[in-house]
């Protein structure tokens, strides 16, 4: 039986994560891997990673994270927002691996037959702490910045040709609805994003202010609505497993050294979903 694994913010460039990308490795020939974002900032560091996966899995699936879009001074590519998620859809092509804008593939080894569905829908400040409830979205983020946390973001995650983030965070989750309600009725799905869909696992965030960087109301209902069996995300790199509404969520981020090396059991740059 062939199995379907996970992975996320392997973010290679920290010294001490990109030799455990030895141990993200098949036990079949015939797995698959997704991949939910964050593998390096730099795009060839990122289409390298992804082409050494694909070398050892049979299918490997990808979605951005903030990082891979990020336009930064040390990067080669200086594309911008819209562009450099094109042209990192395009060198993912070229290496045979898949994307959000690719066909979804479907996972036909559970009961049921599961579309595997790659999302890129960003965010867009929705989520709030109660004394951010109703104030402007620079007033919000301002009082993140109080509170001690402001995400990179804000200087490197470029919204071109859009206004801004949350602009392309709404023409993003259109563009999300449109392919999975178009999903056949008769097919469960696996849900796979860098953002979290739901809130929920935003609940341990040692800065509750920092949800404002990671999703969007507009999804919370999405593993109900498009009859997910599990939701894969990363980002917050609090690798565990949660539920909601009955559905299984799966963060399977490695996250960064000085965060992984206080943990017991250590690193974990892979995770079996199925």
């Amino acid at each position: 039986m062939p199995h379907l694994f996970a992975t996320s913010d392997l973010h290679v460039t920290h010294e001490g994560n990109a030799p455990l990308v030895d141990e993200v490795v098949p036990r079949t020939p015939d797995d698959w891997l997704l991949v939910a974002g964050d593998v390096a900032e730099r795009a060839e560091s990122v289409i390298g990673v992804l082409k050494t996966l694909r070398e050892r899995f049979a299918k490997v699936v990808w979605v951005p994270g903030n990082h891979e879009l990020w336009t930064t001074q040390k990067d080669e590519c200086q594309l911008r927002g819209q562009a450099r998620y094109e042209h990192l859809v395009e060198r993912c092509r070229e290496i045979d691996v898949l994307t959000p804008e690719d066909p979804y593939p479907v996972w036909e080894h559970q009961e049921k037959p599961l579309t595997i569905a790659p999302l890129f829908v960003l965010y867009d400040y929705s989520w709030r702490t109660p004394a951010a409830d109703g104030l402007p979205m620079l007033a919000a983020i301002e009082q993140a910045r109080e509170a001690g946390v402001l995400c990179t973001d804000e200087f490197f995650l470029h919204p071109d040709p859009y206004p801004s983030r949350q602009a392309w965070c709404a023409d993003r989750v259109k563009i999300s609805t449109e392919r999975l309600e178009a999903i056949p009725e008769d097919h469960g799905t696996i849900l796979m994003s860098h953002w979290p869909l739901h809130r929920h696992p935003t609940e341990p965030l040692y800065f509750p202010e920092f949800a404002l960087w990671c999703g969007t109301t507009e999804t919370e209902d999405w593993h109900r609505r498009f009859r997910a069996e599990v939701a894969v995300y990363g980002h917050l790199h609090i690798p565990r497993s949660t539920e909601a509404d009955g559905v299984r969520f799966e963060e399977v981020s490695l996250g960064y050294p000085r965060e992984w090396r206080k943990r017991s059991r250590g690193p974990i740059p892979l995770r079996r979903i199925f």
